[in-house]
């Protein structure tokens, strides 16, 4: 008789399952930098261009966010962090943000959003 409940705690656990389960499983896009240049002072302004090529075959979407964070470099000021928003697509995508004339881009990273596997 004190075995009993013992089963029945073990049934239920068995057929609940995991707490994860019917959850869809998640992937990411590789998204990969190929070049970047920013370019020469024009209207008292620079611009930062990467081409990135993505590689999205494991998404069962057909584009999603990412961001780059940057942190930006100038003479007379402290370095400062910023993010911009980006939207991948399959193939090649070029981004780009502007950045004063005595600005320069120390660091960037790349942060991209997860996706509905095939």
């Amino acid at each position: 008789m004190r075995s009993r409940p013992w089963f029945v705690l073990a049934g239920s656990l068995i057929l609940a399952g995991p707490a994860h389960a019917g959850k869809e499983p998640t992937c990411k896009p590789s998204l990969v930098v190929q070049k970047v240049a920013l370019s020469e002072v024009a209207h008292m302004h620079r611009t930062w261009t990467a081409h990135i090529l993505v590689d999205a075959t494991r998404c069962a979407t057909a584009s999603g966010p990412f961001t780059v964070a940057f942190i930006r470099l100038k003479d007379n000021a402290p370095d400062l962090q910023f993010t911009q928003p980006f939207t991948w697509a399959p193939g090649a995508v070029e981004v780009s943000t502007d950045v004063a004339a005595d600005d320069a881009v120390l660091r960037y990273s790349i942060s991209v959003a997860e996706c509905p596997c095939r």
